[in-house]
């Protein structure tokens, strides 16, 4: 019945007894698989892949031991080991390419290791040893240091079990740096630092256990305190920056001129070019506090809530043909109404997350329509309103953090209670309403062990949930505390992306121990300054405006030409597509259309982004076929700049009846004013002296001048000052 007897042994758990001088008990999940993963016969990209590798297939880095054994021992009529004459194993001859192997030679025959997987074998290859310790974290030393540049230091690990007992496993472990430019490190763990001064990690890991070693880079050159001193400070963030920068040994840049903070702030604040009229009245005002009024101004501007919805859409709104079209414009209206209401966002997020109702009559419960299983708002929750991207673990260990299957299935325990009544998938203009409900009794397995989870949040304690009560407020509690320690951080973090062009942790998603921030402090003072202010997302908008940081130029200095991760100087970034074509309607005078939206509606009130506009496809709005959420791509791309050049829609933009090249020319200004406007449209400043010069140039002296009117502002239109924000 078996080609191999010895697996009687091993199906029945008899006991292999040893002789005198015998090597100890070897432990399968302890001995066996650190070498297998150590040697990375369970990495992603070998028998742990999907459908494993030539019939052999193992977990991701053995977070399956069952599994894993029964794959060894059982498998293919348990041919891969042979205790009779453990030598003649299959999994030693392929490892050692005794036997041709894909992966090639992995254990040395001879070798310590080679010895440990013998003697399992020769003991019949035991599922456990009773009593065995339980592996329960793993330690680095050093755990953090700062080094010169180009220095090398070892790493040792330490795994650490339940009997209190410690094993070095540095040989068995992974290594792996996100920065190789920055500090990289050899399969032995030995860090070699690079060039750069500032923060990294290393990333260990050591079978489904992940710790870092934190590594700190001193710069050469350091400057004076009071070179630091001398700088301004608005608020907290400049006193926080500055000194995050005096570590690195760098400064910040000029502050930027007038015009570029009224178009940078215009565009980051409500998504809309400065009139010409408001530009000429701010370069003219000499009053000191000239900006912070201005910032006042734009954060009571009618256009921030559509600007800001528009945001929150692409993270929230899902796809018109998975979930219909009237859930997905009225989780938008809503949304919409959020925001002109300034709703503190703790209280944003409560109504969204703990909705019920009728998917036709109310907003929020589209959400529930969209991610329509506990599995799914366990991700997107977390990833979201956390910041923690727990997605991997849904099917494994997360590779390089600290997240389990445990944690994804517990935190989708919070949503097993919802229940719905109605059409599950939408037709694609709206199909059936559905009903969704909190109703107690719901249940949440975890894939592998088929146990019952508890509600438990990442990173928090597992949470009591009182009978009848529905776990989702409870969830919600527990995130909105003031000293919750993720979700603050995660909305500052995202707005402080959108001004700044990244995050202080970046990814603005993707908050764990590998990705550390690069000014953790700043953040944490964020995040607490935006709880004691009622979560007041205006309040956090006008700290960052109101800041000396958030005013620099976007022009370097000897010190941080290579910084671009501290915030020493402003990131150019491209315009969002439908600020870009907003911007580009405002230049022109002509407005696009928007199928069920007035003619005179801003491309920042499209509700879907499947309204057809090549425009906004062209300049990277989400793919309305992807489900949330949706993050953009704002890097710019030639086919962006080939559309803007030959484009018979702007074409026909400035050549239309009333628009603003036409009433320009034909007012009663001289060319020289003329010149002006068009700058001060398109740019928020004034030509100089040899952009004057040649604009006027194309001007006739007398006679008709809508051709050199539209041909100036087609030529401003196409250069990277407009498309990007400075």
């Amino acid at each position: 019945m078996f080609r191999n007897p010895w697996c009687l042994v091993v199906l029945l758990g008899i006991p292999v007894c040893l002789q005198a001088g015998e090597a100890a008990p070897v432990s399968f999940r302890n001995d066996v698989l650190p070498i297998l993963s150590g040697n990375g016969c369970n990495a992603g990209s070998c028998h742990a892949k999907q459908g494993g590798q030539n019939g052999f297939q193992l977990t991701i880095f053995g977070f399956d031991p069952a599994a894993d054994f029964r794959e060894i021992t059982r498998n293919a009529r348990g041919r891969r080991i042979f205790p009779a004459a453990p030598e003649q194993s299959l999994i030693l001859l392929k490892a050692t390419k005794q036997v041709d192997h894909e992966g090639g030679e992995r254990i040395k025959a001879g070798s310590e290791a080679y010895q440990t997987l013998a003697n399992w074998i020769r003991q019949g290859a035991p599922v456990e040893i009773p009593g065995e310790p339980v592996l329960q974290t793993i330690s680095v030393k050093p755990e953090r240091g700062t080094y010169r540049k180009g220095q090398e230091q070892p790493l040792e690990v330490a795994a650490l079990y339940s009997d209190g007992s410690k094993r070095i496993v540095t040989d068995l472990c992974e290594f792996q740096s996100p920065s190789k430019a920055f500090v990289d490190v050899s399969e032995e763990g030995v860090l070699k630092v690079g060039r750069s001064p500032g923060d990294g990690v290393v990333i260990v890991r050591y079978l489904d256990r992940v710790q870092v070693a934190r590594v700190a880079v001193a710069p050469d050159q350091t400057w004076p305190e009071a070179t630091y001193a001398k700088l301004p400070v608005r608020n907290e963030i400049d006193r926080l920056s500055w000194k995050r920068f005096r570590e690195l040994g760098i400064l910040p840049s000029d502050p930027c001129s007038d015009s570029e903070y009224i178009r940078r702030a215009s565009l980051d604040t409500i998504g809309r070019l400065p009139a010409p009229e408001r530009v000429r009245a701010f370069l003219a005002d000499p009053s000191p506090d000239k900006r912070s009024r201005f910032a006042q101004e734009l954060l009571a501007d009618p256009n921030w809530s559509d600007h800001w919805a528009t945001k929150w859409r692409d993270i929230t709104v899902g796809n018109t043909q998975r979930i219909g079209v009237k859930p997905v414009y009225l989780l938008d209206h809503w949304i919409r109404r959020k925001f002109r209401e300034n709703t503190p966002y703790d209280q944003f997020v409560r109504e969204l997350l703990t909705a019920e109702g009728n998917t036709h009559r109310d907003g929020p419960v589209a959400l529930f329509r969209d991610q329509r299983d506990p599995e799914m708002l366990s991700a997107y929750v977390s990833r979201i309103y956390l910041g923690v991207r727990l997605d991997c673990a849904k099917c494994h260990h997360h590779p390089s953090e600290k997240w389990s299957q445990d944690d994804y299935y517990q935190m989708a325990a919070f949503f097993s209670s919802m229940r719905s009544k109605g059409q599950g998938i939408s037709a694609p203009i709206s199909g059936e309403p559905e009903d969704w409900w909190f109703e107690p009794g719901g249940q949440t397995k975890h894939p592998v062990t088929a146990a019952v989870m508890k509600p438990k949040p990442p990173g928090g304690a597992e949470l009591p949930i009182p009978e009848g009560v529905d776990p989702r407020s409870v969830l919600v509690d527990w995130m909105t505390s003031p000293d919750n320690p993720y979700f603050a951080r995660a909305v500052v973090n995202r707005i402080w992306g959108e001004f700044f062009g990244r995050g202080i942790v970046h990814p603005v998603d993707d908050f764990r121990e590998s990705n550390p921030a690069s000014n953790d402090e700043l953040l944490t003072w964020l995040a607490k300054d935006f709880v004691a202010h009622g979560y007041d997302l205006k309040h956090l908008m006008r700290r960052i405006l109101d800041s000396s940081l958030y005013q620099v130029s976007s022009l370097p200095n000897k010190t941080n030409l290579a910084d671009n991760t501290n915030f020493s100087r402003s990131l150019r970034r491209r315009l969002p597509a439908e600020v870009m074509l907003d911007a580009v309607c405002d230049v022109t005078g002509i407005r696009d259309s928007f199928d069920g939206l007035p003619t005179d509606a801003r491309a920042v009130r499209t509700w879907n982004n499947k309204l057809p506009s090549t425009f906004l496809d062209t300049f990277g709005r989400p793919d309305p076929s992807a489900d949330c959420p949706c993050e953009r791509v704002l890097t710019p791309t030639m086919t962006q700049t080939l559309h803007l050049m030959n484009s018979e829609v702007l074409v026909n933009k400035l050549a239309q009846s009333g628009s603003v090249a036409e009433q320009l020319s034909k007012s009663a200004m001289l060319t020289p004013a003329l010149v002006e406007d068009v700058y001060l449209r398109v740019f928020a400043r004034f030509p100089n002296p040899e952009e004057r010069m040649i604009a006027e140039k194309i001007f006739p002296a007398t006679g008709d001048r809508r051709k050199p009117t539209e041909d100036l502002v087609w030529a401003l239109l196409n250069t990277a000052e407009f498309v990007f924000n400075h």
